[in-house]
């Protein structure tokens, strides 16, 4: 039981890294899993690229397709409401981090 609850809190923490990386610079997943493994997430492409779906429907983020080398690469770009989204997270975060 406690291993769901700490995936469901680590996955919001995920969330909030994507969109704060977003909105520093476009991205591609490969690089993401990667820079999540810096800070100790270990996370596959079959868990990242649900996760990135998701927040591309919720409006969070959007996707460009660029040409790398002869392929195909889609980048995801941090959205408006993504932004607000993500202020709104690091309010929260503030305020938690100041209490605990």
């Amino acid at each position: 039981m406690q291993d769901a609850i700490l995936r469901k809190l680590f996955l919001g923490f995920i969330q909030i890294h994507i969109l704060h990386h977003a909105a520093k610079a476009p991205f591609y997943g490969a690089w993401m899993i990667e820079e999540l493994a810096h800070h100790g997430y270990d996370i596959s492409a079959g868990t990242l690229y649900p996760i990135l779906h998701n927040l591309e429907k919720a409006d969070l983020l959007q996707t460009e397709k660029q040409v790398v080398e002869g392929k195909t690469r889609k980048y995801y770009c941090i959205t408006e409401e993504g932004r607000q989204t993500l202020a709104a997270a690091k309010e929260k975060i503030a305020e938690l981090t100041h209490e605990l």
